[in-house]
């Protein structure tokens, strides 16, 4: 919006007016697709973001991404890996590179690591 000129708020509006108009199915947006650029921008490794991808699958398995923003679950999925994994990341890198706030993260942090804790082994 901001190269435009236009408001985020009318882009977004346009957006869905387009959409409904040609009649467009358009999918929820995968958060498995955001974890590799997240998880490269933390210079995070392989196993972190394949253990971000296993909370992420967990959550979907538990229903607990169901309107939840992919990018937020995502962000919370590649915070949530780094701890399990010993990386040291913070909730403040992860928002900085996810663009999201740090309380998005948390909420969704403790959602994924609740739907963990409940699935079966």
């Amino acid at each position: 919006s901001a190269v435009s000129r236009v408001e985020k708020d009318e882009i977004a509006r346009t957006y869905r007016y387009v959409v409904r108009e040609l009649g467009l199915e358009i999918q929820p947006a995968d958060p498995e697709s955001y974890v590799p650029r997240f998880a490269s921008d933390l210079d995070l490794p392989d196993e972190t973001e394949r253990r971000a991808r296993q909370l992420l699958k967990t959550a979907k398995d538990a229903e607990i991404h169901s309107g939840k923003s992919p990018v937020g679950l995502a962000a919370a999925a590649v915070y949530a890996a780094a701890l399990l994994t010993n990386e040291k990341v913070t909730q403040n890198d992860v928002s900085e590179v996810a663009s999201i706030s740090e309380v998005t993260i948390r909420n969704r942090y403790h959602e994924l690591l609740e739907a963990e804790e409940g699935a079966p082994v």
